[in-house]
């Protein structure tokens, strides 16, 4: 369970230990830096803890039940790993409202959170949200347009996952570029149902990540929530994804993986983007 004082805004930056942590990579500019540990250790030590402008989180879906899917056109197994294995549906909660309790600590006043999942998970992140006292903003619906099919043709085919968009607190004045979102869907207000692409071939040629999620999901997000200079926290990084987007978009990402495998993709491909590579 989680302590009662751990849902109050500010808690966590009353616990925060000393910063001085020493970055798995960090760029040449100082405009991205990684660390290699469990987040929930290491977001309340970051020296922008309580004044970051947006986290992006793509936590485990909890997906590995030794089920199969189609992966580029053949039988695979679900299993990712044993960080994504469901042991129990109250052990999961616990740890989504835990960590995103951590996230909510670590905002600006005018911060916001993202998450992504499916059906598996997000009904759980809504619901830590609401009991943590944030203010869901939107729900979106990313649409992929050619997913893998359903082989045992029991299901219709899962083509979609759901991104929730939160406040710090309900009283929270959120940044969001109106403007430049509405410019980008051709003078006309955007919708939440977004279409893009899972990610092909072009943004795997430094390595794949079970998880990853497309470059332009990430743009889109970073420009509708931050501006130019703004640092992006991402507590499961991943193949950083979230941290190319930032550094493309002129800010600035801090990442933090658990997997030395995915620690190093990550490396990889932000190096890629340093000047003179």
């Amino acid at each position: 369970m989680i302590p009662a004082d751990e849902t109050r805004r500010g808690s966590s930056r009353a616990r925060r230990p000393p910063a001085g942590e020493k970055p798995f990579y960090a760029n040449r500019a100082g405009t991205a830096r990684l660390l290699g540990g469990d987040s929930l250790e290491l977001v309340p030590r970051l020296p922008e803890y309580g004044s970051l402008p947006l986290v992006f989180a793509d936590p485990p879906y909890f997906l590995s039940n030794d089920g199969i899917t189609c992966r580029s056109g053949r039988m695979a197994p679900v299993n990712k790993g044993d960080w994504d294995r469901l042991r129990s549906v109250a052990e999961m909660h616990a740890f989504n409202r835990r960590w995103i309790a951590i996230c909510r600590d670590g905002l600006a006043d005018d911060g916001s959170l993202w998450v992504s999942g499916t059906r598996h998970v997000i009904f759980s992140v809504g619901f830590a949200m609401q009991e943590l006292g944030m203010k869901v903003l939107n729900d979106i619906t990313w649409e992929k347009p050619n997913p893998p099919p359903n082989l045992s043709c029991r299901y219709f085919t899962h083509s979609t996952e759901t991104l929730l968009w939160a406040a710090k607190h309900r009283r929270s004045r959120h940044l969001f570029n109106y403007q430049e979102m509405r410019a980008a869907a051709g003078g006309k207000q955007m919708k939440s149902v977004w279409r893009m692409p899972a990610p092909g071939a072009t943004e795997k040629t430094d390595g794949r990540h079970p998880t990853q999620k497309p470059l332009a999901l990430l743009e889109r997000i970073i420009s509708a929530c931050t501006r130019p200079g703004d640092t992006v926290l991402d507590p499961f990084a991943g193949s950083a994804t979230t941290g190319v987007a930032a550094l493309k978009l002129g800010r600035s990402f801090i990442g933090i993986e658990s997997d030395p495998g995915h620690l190093r993709l990550a490396e990889r491909r932000l190096r890629a983007l340093e000047p003179g590579r």
